[in-house]
């Protein structure tokens, strides 16, 4: 079994090698010219769980169009979103680093929701798990959050940090998926490709 992997992500790549299945990768464009149909901006008073669905079946449904656009072969797409949420609020990626520090202040000895959604599109049908985990920071002092926003590591994750990096300092508790909060739970995963009649093992 080989499959696309719709997005840049090195650690969702790591995780795909982790269950042995071999893919390849389908990179969207980001920055100035993002692809409309990919766009990660919630939409007002948006609900959480929504928008992350929203958002997963997007980029696997866009992966599709770039299959078919660029006549590759055809395997099936695989695409994850990863959002937190905290008090209600949708937390993405931070846009700088005074905005990175805010949201680790925010989150620092509280427990926070992390969603990965997950979506496969295969010959137009596209299938969605959702990965829900809790995750409970201990204090965190300003002297830490300085040290680990200038390390950059928090500058492309949502919520900023990566539970995988130096962040793991921070996490007191975690309920739920350690994958899935990494950006691509493994056990949804294989899931939807047993659902699709493949089995990784």
């Amino acid at each position: 079994m080989r499959l696309y992997l719709a997005s840049r992500s090195p650690r969702r790549r790591e995780l795909l090698n982790q269950i042995g299945i071999d893919f390849d990768t389908i990179v969207f464009r980001d920055g100035m010219r993002t692809d409309s149909e990919t766009d990660e901006t919630p939409k007002p008073n948006e609900d959480p769980l929504v928008y992350v669905e929203r958002v997963a079946r997007a980029k696997a449904v866009h992966g599709l169009k770039i299959v078919e656009e660029r006549r590759l072969p055809m395997r099936p797409v695989l695409a994850a979103d990863t959002t937190l949420e905290f008090a209600g609020e949708i937390i993405g990626k931070p846009v700088d680093m005074s905005d990175a520090v805010a949201i680790l202040r925010r989150l620092s000895g509280q427990t926070h929701r992390v969603l990965t959604g997950v979506a496969i599109n295969h010959l137009g049908r596209t299938i969605y798990r959702l990965s829900t985990s809790e995750v409970r920071f201990r204090r965190i002092d300003d002297d830490e959050i300085r040290h680990y926003v200038m390390s950059g590591e928090p500058m492309d994750k949502a919520g900023a940090y990566g539970i995988q990096g130096r962040a793991g300092l921070f996490v007191e508790h975690l309920s739920g998926s350690y994958t899935g909060v990494m950006g691509l739970p493994i056990c949804e995963t294989g899931e939807l490709l047993k659902e699709l009649g493949f089995r990784p093992l």
